[in-house]
């Protein structure tokens, strides 16, 4: 069982910045993969970063590539996404997740954050 904690959402202007933490509890995340969801208004949930625990290997969304960077502690066991030049339609409910790595669902999920981008 891991528990996943999100931390750091809010109302920033466009262009501005903001930085999500999720800190993960329950069990060690060797050869897991932490994620970023986001789901805004309206539409289906959207995958927009992933790192690989062990090795960090990162994979970004084409909407959020070169504006946000997704990094990890592992003394902390926290996974952190950096959202810079934000725009009106990042507005969303962000949720970290995270799998086992080579198993296609996500197991564990925070109970998400809201990031409200004004223009």
């Amino acid at each position: 069982q891991v528990q996943l904690e999100e931390s750091g959402g809010g109302l920033v202007e466009a262009g501005g910045s903001l930085h999500l933490s999720c800190a993960a509890s329950g069990r060690a995340l060797n050869d897991y993969v932490m994620g970023w969801f986001r789901r805004a208004p309206g539409k289906g949930r959207e995958l927009v970063a992933t790192i690989r625990w062990n090795y960090g290997n990162e994979y970004y969304s084409d909407s959020v590539k070169g504006r946000f960077t997704i990094s990890k502690d592992n003394a902390k066991n926290t996974v952190y996404l950096e959202m810079n030049s934000l725009k009106p339609e990042d507005t969303a409910v962000y949720y970290c997740a995270v799998r086992r790595f080579g198993v296609p669902e996500w197991d564990y999920w925070g109970q998400g954050v809201q990031v409200t981008v004004s223009s």
